[in-house]
C-alpha cells in the first residue's frame, strides 16, 4: 500500500495497533485521539484515506462526514464502530463512508478495505488530473485563428467577466479555461472542473464553491444541464459567499440556440457570457496541422517510441482530412502511426489506413473544389485496395463497385424528381422498367411528393 491514512480513535491501543499494521504495510500513519486534530488535519490537505472511530471525546466521528466530503471530495473514510446496532451502519451509509465496520474487527480485513480505499482514491486522482488539465491538447497554432483566439486568452486573463468558451469535440475548451486559470492572478487558487453530475443534488453547488475556495469553477457541458441544475448554478453565481471565485463555462453548441428553444435559462445564459470564446476546429486551421504532427511524434519518442516522420504525401492527407474529432481526433491518429508504421518515414497508404478505421470519422475530403467525379473514385479506388496491403479483395469487386455507385445515384435522382418515376428514368437516360426493376433489386424506398422544379 501507498499513502498516508489519517487514524481517529479514542483507543490508545487500536490507534498503536493500526499504526504498525499500516506503516509495515508501506503508509505514512498520522494518528490522533481527537476529531478536532482530524479535521485540521484534512483542512491542510493530508491524508489518502482515513480510519475514524464514531464515538469520540469531542464529537461525533459520523457527524464530521458531510463536512469531509465538503471540504476534500472524494477522500474515502473508513468509519469502524462498537456500538454494533443497524441504525449506525446505516447511518454510515447515508453519510456516503466508504466503509463500515464494526468493533471488534479483524485486522487483516480492515487493512484489505484501507488498501482499496487507497487505490480508489489513487485512480480518482488520475482521473481528475487528465480532466482537469489535459496537457496532450497543446496550444500550438501559427494561423490566424489561433493568433486571434490568443489575443482573447491575454485580454481576459485578469478580468473578472464570466466566460463562455464554445466549440466543437476535442478542440480543446478546458484547455483554453485552464490557460485563462493559469495565467491570471489566480493561478495559486483551485481550478474546479464541474460536471452535470456534480450538480445533481441541492448540496451540489456548496461542494463546488468549498473546493473551489476563490478559484476558478468551469462548467463543463453547461448545455447539458437539466432545468434544476442551472438554477442551482444561477443561485451559486449570485451568492458565492466569502470567497468569490471566477466562473466559466464550456459548450459543445451555441448556447443562444439551447435559449430560443426554451432548453436554457436566460438568467444563467446572460450570467455566462460575459465575454464569450470561439475555439475554432481543426478544419479551420489546416496550416497548424504539421506543428501538432511534429508535437505529437516527438511526445511519443520522448516516451519511448521510435522517432517518426511523416512523408509529404501523408502529410498531404493528414491536411486534407476533415477531422471531425479535432485535435483529440489527430492526436490518436498520430499515436496510432506511431505504433503500426513499418519504417521511420510515414507513408500516404499507412495514413490512409489509420484514417479509415476512425471512429465516426468523415470521409477524406478532396484535394480542391475542382477535383472531378472520376478523380474522387479514383483516389478511393485506390485507399480501398491500400487497405487490403498485399492481399487482393474479394472476387465480385465489378459488381461490387457499380452497386456502391448505382444506389445513391438512384436514390438522389428520385429524390430530385420528387419520386416520380416517369421524370426520374427520363433524368438518368433508362427505360423505366429498367428503373423499376433496380429499385426493387436495390431495395430502394420510393416517396411520392410535390416536387417544385
Amino acid at each position: 500500500m501507498d499513502g498516508t491514512v489519517l487514524v481517529a480513535d479514542d483507543d490508545r491501543t487500536i490507534r498503536t495497533v493500526l499504526t504498525q499494521a499500516l506503516t509495515r504495510a508501506g503508509c505514512r500513519v498520522h494518528a490522533t485521539s481527537s476529531l478536532t486534530t482530524l479535521m485540521r488535519w484534512v483542512g491542510e490537505g493530508k491524508g489518502d484515506a482515513i480510519i475514524t472511530d464514531v464515538m469520540m471525546p469531542d464529537g461525533n466521528g459520523l457527524e464530521m462526514l458531510p463536512k469531509i466530503s465538503q471540504d476534500r471530495p472524494g477522500l474515502p473514510v473508513i468509519v469502524i464502530s462498537a456500538q454494533n446496532t443497524i441504525m449506525t451502519a446505516i447511518q454510515a451509509e447515508e453519510a456516503a463512508a466508504f466503509d463500515y465496520l464494526p468493533k471488534p474487527f479483524d485486522l487483516p480485513d480492515l487493512m484489505k478495505r484501507t488498501a482499496r480505499a487507497l487505490e480508489a482514491r489513487g485512480k480518482r486522482n488520475q482521473i481528475e488530473a487528465s480532466a482537469d488539465r489535459p496537457d496532450e491538447l497543446p496550444l500550438i497554432g501559427r494561423t490566424a485563428a489561433m493568433q486571434g483566439l490568443y489575443r482573447v486568452v491575454a485580454r481576459l486573463m485578469n478580468t473578472e467577466l464570466p466566460v463562455l468558451i464554445t466549440g466543437e469535440s476535442g478542440t480543446g475548451k478546458t484547455l483554453i479555461a485552464r490557460a485563462i486559470h493559469d495565467f491570471s492572478d489566480r493561478r495559486t487558487l483551485p481550478f474546479v472542473t464541474v460536471r452535470p453530475s456534480d450538480l445533481s443534488d441541492l448540496e451540489g453547488p456548496a461542494r463546488v464553491m468549498a473546493r473551489a475556495k476563490g478559484g476558478t469553477v468551469v462548467l463543463d457541458g453547461v448545455g447539458d444541464l437539466d432545468m434544476d441544475a442551472q438554477g442551482r448554478v444561477v443561485r451559486m453565481m449570485d451568492a458565492p459567499g466569502d470567497h468569490v471565485p471566477r466562473f466559466m463555462a464550456t459548450s459543445l453548441g451555441r448556447l443562444a440556440d439551447r435559449l430560443e428553444g426554451g432548453q436554457l435559462r436566460d438568467d444563467l445564459y446572460y450570467r455566462l457570457s460575459g465575454a464569450v470564446v470561439e475555439v475554432p476546429s481543426l478544419r479551420a486551421r489546416v496550416d497548424d496541422i504539421p506543428l501538432l504532427v511534429e508535437h505529437f511524434l516527438a511526445k511519443a519518442e520522448r516516451d519511448g517510441h521510435p522517432p517518426r516522420r511523416l512523408s509529404a504525401d501523408a502529410m498531404e492527407l493528414m491536411r486534407a482530412y476533415s477531422w471531425p474529432g479535432n485535435v483529440r481526433q489527430l492526436e490518436n491518429a498520430v499515436q496510432r502511426l506511431g505504433l503500426t508504421a513499418r519504417g521511420d518515414e510515414v507513408s500516404r497508404a499507412e495514413v490512409e489506413a489509420v484514417l479509415g478505421n476512425q471512429p465516426e470519422a468523415a470521409p477524406v475530403m478532396g484535394r480542391g473544389s475542382g477535383e472531378s467525379l472520376s478523380e474522387s473514385v479514383a483516389r478511393h479506388l485506390r485507399r480501398y485496395f491500400d487497405l487490403h496491403g498485399n492481399v487482393l479483395p474479394p472476387p465480385g469487386l465489378y459488381g461490387r463497385i457499380l452497386r456502391e455507385v448505382e444506389m445513391p445515384l438512384i436514390e438522389i435522382a428520385l429524390d430530385a424528381t420528387g419520386g416520380n418515376q416517369a421524370k426520374c428514368a427520363d433524368l438518368l437516360g433508362i427505360n423505366r422498367n429498367t428503373l423499376r426493376k433496380k429499385i426493387t433489386d436495390l431495395d430502394i424506398r420510393v416517396t411520392r411528393r410535390r416536387k417544385l422544379m
